[in-house]
């Protein structure tokens, strides 16, 4: 075996090995566990310069070695193999995420509940920056005789609602007539220009109608408001507990704007990004395994976990890919009415 191959599966065994155990690796396991058939001396002086070029260290002077930041990127980009989910996992997961799932909110705070309890990390889930997004369909619900609700779907698969009360009688030909008026107006607007002075155009353009309109109109402007803030669900924040740096990671995470900004900056593929690769300093110890969900065959929104370096790389990815196909085909059935 070429010096370079072998160094490749040296320090890839030692990754694998130290994943497993939590324990520095000595050139008798590496032999033994990578099948490598060269001498001690030779593991020893492979793994001294894996060490010098910065993918290894070792602990104490009597120990054998562990990965560097280094060296869980360089074994992340060259040397893992990661096995999609089996057929039975991929149903689990649908199942799993399909439950309950009556809206958006709901299917991404399963997924992060979910994706919890496969991986023992701390997981994240978001929506779509709805700053781009554009008005899909707006529809109004009865809730009372004097009061509605009104139903806006962006085109990021956001779906937000806003009751409003009216004080005249709302029957269903009045609601009917306001979904005609305002799809008509607002299907197909950005999110972003549905502002007070937008409103004010739209009710002068509806004549005698605009008496009826106005609770409607800004429950619609509320709920474009909603669509265009990212929302963050999490879950296994209790996984902290009794953390050295705990303390620190919680109050970072618990901020739903830095995390939201954290997690946009993400890679739009399922990725991993390691320690100080990740935008903040709380995470300079952390591994951060993220993918996207689609809507409409768009990157939306992120799914991710946030765990110790010392993770099983491989595992986390097959997840993550897995979970965002399965929130992708129900956020898309959800919105596609």
């Amino acid at each position: 075996m070429e010096p370079a191959a072998r160094k490749k599966r040296i320090l890839s065994a030692i990754v694998e090995s130290y994943v497993k155990t939590g324990e520095p690796v000595g050139s008798k396991t590496l032999i033994s566990e990578a099948g490598l058939k060269v001498s001690s001396a030779t593991v020893r002086n492979d793994m001294a310069d894996l060490t010098e070029r910065g993918y290894l260290v070792q602990p104490h002077t009597s120990a054998g070695r562990v990965p560097t930041q280094r060296g869980y990127r360089f074994y992340v980009d060259n040397a893992l193999t990661v096995k999609p989910v089996s057929e039975q996992g991929r149903m689990y997961i649908s199942e799993t995420l399909a439950q309950g799932a009556d809206s958006p909110e709901n299917v991404l705070q399963n997924a992060a509940n979910l994706l919890t309890r496969l991986t023992d990390c701390i997981a994240f889930a978001t929506t779509p920056n709805g700053e781009e997004s554009r008005v899909r369909k707006i529809s109004f619900v009865p809730t009372g005789a004097h009061s509605a609700m009104a139903v806006l779907i962006a085109s990021n698969g956001v779906i937000k609602t806003k009751l409003f009360r009216c004080e005249f009688l709302i029957t269903p030909e009045i609601l009917t007539v306001f979904d005609n008026a305002l799809n008509e107006v607002f299907a197909g607007v950005r999110l972003s220009a549905i502002n007070r002075p937008f409103i004010q155009t739209a009710a002068a353009g509806f004549g005698d109608l605009s008496l009826l309109l106005p609770s409607a109109l800004i429950a619609v402007k509320d709920a474009s408001d909603l669509a265009r803030e990212v929302s963050v669900y999490h879950s296994g924040l209790g996984l902290l507990a009794g953390d050295a740096q705990g303390d620190r990671i919680l109050t970072f995470l618990q901020n739903r704007h830095d995390v939201a900004a954290t997690l946009e900056r993400l890679p739009l593929d399922t990725a991993v990004t390691i320690g100080r690769e990740n935008s903040r300093v709380e995470l300079a110890y952390s591994a951060v395994v993220s993918a996207r969900y689609r809507i409409d065959n768009s990157p939306a929104g992120v799914l991710a976990v946030v765990g110790p370096l010392r993770m099983d790389y491989a595992k986390m990815l097959a997840v993550l890919d897995c979970a965002g196909s399965c929130v992708s085909e129900l956020l898309n059935e959800m919105i596609d009415v």
